[in-house]
């Protein structure tokens, strides 16, 4: 299923998505931010888990602010899969 969630706190914007029945990211593009970076992650994320993801980058910070392009992917990925 497809997934579009506004980012809250960061530089990206907007993260498209898209998780499979069994809970594969089969797609992740964020919209602004770090584009290396984030192009990075989109990278090492597709074929994992959302669960996973969520595990390992919940929490993590960016600078000062309270969240990251990265955290906010796994709260992103925790509110799809409360969906399916």
């Amino acid at each position: 299923m497809k997934y579009t969630y506004y980012t809250q706190g960061t530089c990206s914007s907007q993260i498209d998505f898209e998780i499979d029945d069994q809970g594969i990211i089969n797609d992740v593009q964020f919209m602004g931010g770090c584009h290396g970076n984030l192009q990075g992650i989109a990278t090492l994320v597709r074929g994992m888990k959302a669960q996973e993801v969520i595990d390992k980058l919940q929490g993590i910070r960016c600078g000062y602010k309270n969240t990251s392009c990265p955290d906010q992917l796994a709260t992103a990925m925790r509110e799809a899969l409360k969906k399916q």
